[in-house]
């Protein structure tokens, strides 16, 4: 799971980006359908009801635990040095993750089992001041306290040079919304300035074009670099204000004082902005007086629709050097063929890598082992996998992609998501598994992002199927569902669901389930602790299992093709895809 700026993803959620399809004739259910679980009072705590075999139930479709068991310590032992993607422990990965891939019945993509996976790292030096003139008196802001940045153009220099800033508001342009924060001016040779979170933020609810309080991905700070980008901007600086971006200033620091990891383009991202930066809101309130302009009255006006961008009269300069490394690591994907239409295709997901070697703890130990985040992902997804290949193949075709580079910006899931082995107009949907936590059934499940597709339908007749509950999201104002590999593909329009196990516990409530996650949360994620322990409770993990495999086969089994709710940001781009389509879509 990723870091939580970097990584864009919340600590906590047990990730589902649900696509998938509907028990075959043959299929045994892990559960009576239409019945609750029972709860851990009627089984023991660290050992799931079982046959005896390790799998979930006599009559079940053999989700085994003993084998979701066997993967996870596999995957977190120390002599794969914390999986990181490109060194010498890759090919030890790639060949076991191939190895169960195979075991369970998969067969390899088109081009085989792995998808190479080109990268380049950008560790910026040098940082000159930010410095902005055209004023009273010129000013001069410091790297690393009053501002960070980094080019996304792999080039051994970057200087921006007497800039013109314009202040664009939040930085959207939403058509579906009437929304354009870059209307009538041209960002050539500019740099745009751009308010963090979307216009609503501050609404209590989800009221609001933005949906209030729930960020939008028109509020994600990787959108507005996008956006700067595509109106041709030479430089994108975001204002930080830690209560609309939900972090602090340190986050923004250490997250740009290191280096940047970007997929490889053919265009070397010469199509992206020079720079992209963050100033602290006190360094935008002094370059904004220089213009003879107050932050709080702009805020203000850039939360209506209609507001136009506003040329401040200032221009920026700043420089720095880059040193550029380039590697290869690689996805692992395998297939299951439809029966029926082998050509319409339902996504599993859960990404292998990890940390590698990291900060040493008390005893010495610098393997950040990963077991947690995300050896679970990568065994739940090889227990679906078997269980899906013992109950016969679905009508749809389902694949089970292991990405890479997940902690370093989502750019496994990236490149498969520019680069698709199956067609994105084939692909139904699909799911995701994050960092499954070991720490019990849970009453309730949330709906990440909220209503956002027909997808979550399913989700609540397999919910209302068990007898639990859908509750809120908690940190709706995150942005949590854009954190995560699901978000690779949703923002090519592709239909994802993300839900997580909730806290609260059938064994010890609210209490317990709100301590066990906080627990994890400071003393073993992203630490040498995440590692695997022979007493973890797995019947939680083996419910969201159990709920990813219904859900799948009744999608996959289906003749639906789900779609974003009406006013989603992706809705367009999925009408869009659709409508070219020659054979998919359901056409």
């Amino acid at each position: 799971m990723n870091a939580p700026y970097r990584a864009r993803k919340p600590l906590l959620s047990c990730l589902l980006a649900v696509v998938l399809a509907a028990p075959g004739a043959d299929a045994r259910p892990l559960f009576k359908p239409g019945t609750a679980l029972p709860p851990p009072s009627d089984a023991p705590a660290n050992d799931p009801e079982e046959d005896g075999s390790g799998n979930g139930k006599a009559n079940g479709p053999h989700i085994s635990v003993d084998l979701m068991k066997q993967v996870t310590q596999r995957l977190s032992a120390d002599d794969l040095e914390g999986r990181a993607p490109s060194t010498a422990a890759e090919p030890k990965v790639l060949d076991y993750i191939v190895a169960q891939f195979k075991a369970a019945g998969l067969q390899p993509g088109p081009q085989g089992w792995l998808q190479e996976v080109p990268t380049v790292e950008i560790a910026a030096s040098h940082q000159s001041p930010l410095t902005v003139a055209g004023g009273k008196a010129p000013l001069s802001f410091t790297f690393g306290d009053q501002w960070v940045g980094a080019s996304y153009r792999p080039v051994p220099h970057t200087r921006l040079k007497d800039s013109p800033l314009v202040f664009v508001g939040y930085g959207i342009v939403a058509p579906e919304l009437g929304w354009n924060d870059y209307a009538g001016i041209d960002m050539k040779g500019k740099t745009a300035v751009i308010l963090v979170n979307d216009p609503d933020y501050a609404t209590e609810g989800e009221q609001g074009l933005f949906k209030g309080r729930r960020m939008t991905y028109y509020g994600r700070w990787t959108y507005k670099f996008e956006e700067a980008a595509r109106q041709g901007a030479a430089g994108a600086i975001v204002v930080h204000d830690t209560f609309p971006a939900a972090y602090g200033w340190n986050v923004v620091n250490s997250s740009w004082t290191g280096a940047q990891y970007r997929v490889q383009a053919a265009n070397n991202d010469m199509d992206q902005t020079q720079v992209n930066a963050w100033v602290q809101k006190d360094v935008a309130e002094k370059i904004l007086a220089a213009a003879g302009k107050d932050l709080a009255t702009l805020t203000k006006a850039a939360q209506t629709r209609g507001f136009k961008p506003v040329p401040l009269g200032l221009t920026a300069s700043l420089s720095f050097d880059n040193a550029i490394r380039r590697s290869t690591s690689h996805n692992v994907i395998g297939v299951l063929p439809g029966k029926a239409k082998p050509d319409d295709y339902v996504l599993y997901s859960a990404h292998w890598d990890h940390l590698g070697r990291c900060t040493p703890d008390k005893t010495g130990d610098d393997i950040c082992n990963g077991a947690v985040d995300n050896a679970t992902g990568v065994a739940v997804l090889t227990a679906l996998a078997k269980a899906n290949a013992e109950a016969g193949p679905a009508a749809r075709s389902q694949v089970f992609l292991a990405v890479t580079l997940e902690e370093s910006g989502l750019l496994g899931s990236e490149y498969y998501a520019r680069h698709p082995v199956f067609p994105l107009d084939h692909t139904v949907g699909g799911v995701n598994m994050d960092a499954l936590k070991p720490i019990g059934r849970a009453r309730n499940y949330a709906i990440t992002g909220g209503d956002k597709s027909e997808l979550s339908d399913i989700v609540r007749k397999e919910l209302a199927a068990r007898g639990l509950t859908e509750t809120p999201e908690v940190h709706s104002e995150r942005g949590s569902y854009y954190r995560s590999d699901h978000f690779s593909l949703a923002k090519r329009g592709v239909p994802m669901v993300d839900i997580g196990r909730g806290n609260d516990l059938f064994d010890g409530g609210l209490a317990a389930g709100e301590a066990a996650r906080q627990d994890y949360n400071d003393n073993r994620y992203h630490q040498p602790s995440d590692e695997y322990s022979q007493d973890w409770d797995w019947s939680g993990i083996l419910e969201d299992a159990d709920l990813i495999y219904a859900m799948g086969r009744d999608l996959a089994d289906g003749t639906t093709w789900p779609n974003w709710r009406e006013g989603d940001e992706f809705r367009a781009t999925r009408d869009k895809s659709c409508a070219a389509a020659q054979g998919g879509c359901g056409k």
